[in-house]
């Protein structure tokens, strides 16, 4: 699977934010962010940038990191 799995693992584990807590922010079950976490499926681009939204309600520094890893050096 792709890089928004591996980065939100990352930031999660980094941040010390829960999967559940994420799901909430989003209004998605837990089960959607395992299955990213775990890189079982990819978020779809759109998703992407609600995981990032959300994260930066939770942690605006934690958001800030998720684009970075995801991105990379691109931007």
């Amino acid at each position: 699977m792709g890089r928004a799995g591996k980065a939100l693992k990352q930031v999660l584990e980094n941040y010390d934010i829960s999967q559940n807590k994420l799901a909430v922010a989003l209004g998605v079950r837990r089960s959607v962010v395992y299955r990213w976490y775990h890189e079982l499926t990819d978020p779809t681009a759109e998703t992407v940038a609600e995981i990032a939204t959300a994260l930066k309600s939770i942690n605006p520094e934690a958001a800030a990191e998720f684009i970075r890893l995801y991105v990379g050096d691109f931007l």
